[in-house]
C-alpha cells in the first residue's frame, strides 16, 4: 500500500463508523418524523370533539404511535386526545 491511500482508507472507515452509529437514532426518529410539529394553539386544538368530528375519525390521527402508546397527529406536536378536535380535521375515507 502506498502512503497516499492510507488517509483515504482511514477517512472511509471513520465515515462508515459514524454512519453506523447514527442508524439507531434514525430508526428511533421514524415515529417522530411521522408526528407533526405544529403547536396546538396554531390549529385551535381542543380536547373535546366538535360535533361528530374528533381526532380518532381524522385522517391525520396516529393511534398509540407515541411514547408509551400515546396518540399522535401527523400535523400537531405532542400527544393528543382521541376525542379532541382542531381546525385541520380531515375525515377518514371509508
Amino acid at each position: 500500500m502506498s502512503q497516499d491511500s492510507l488517509p483515504t482508507t482511514r477517512r472511509a472507515i471513520l465515515i462508515g463508523a459514524a454512519a453506523l452509529t447514527s442508524l439507531p437514532l434514525l430508526a428511533a426518529s421514524g415515529v417522530a418524523n411521522a408526528a407533526g410539529t405544529m403547536p396546538k394553539t396554531n390549529v385551535k386544538y381542543q380536547a373535546t370533539p366538535k360535533g361528530a368530528a374528533q381526532c380518532s375519525k381524522c385522517n391525520y390521527f396516529l393511534a398509540g404511535k407515541g411514547p408509551g402508546g400515546t396518540n399522535l397527529c401527523k400535523i400537531i406536536a405532542g400527544p393528543i386526545d382521541p376525542t379532541g378536535w382542531c381546525t385541520m380535521f380531515a375525515p377518514k375515507h371509508a
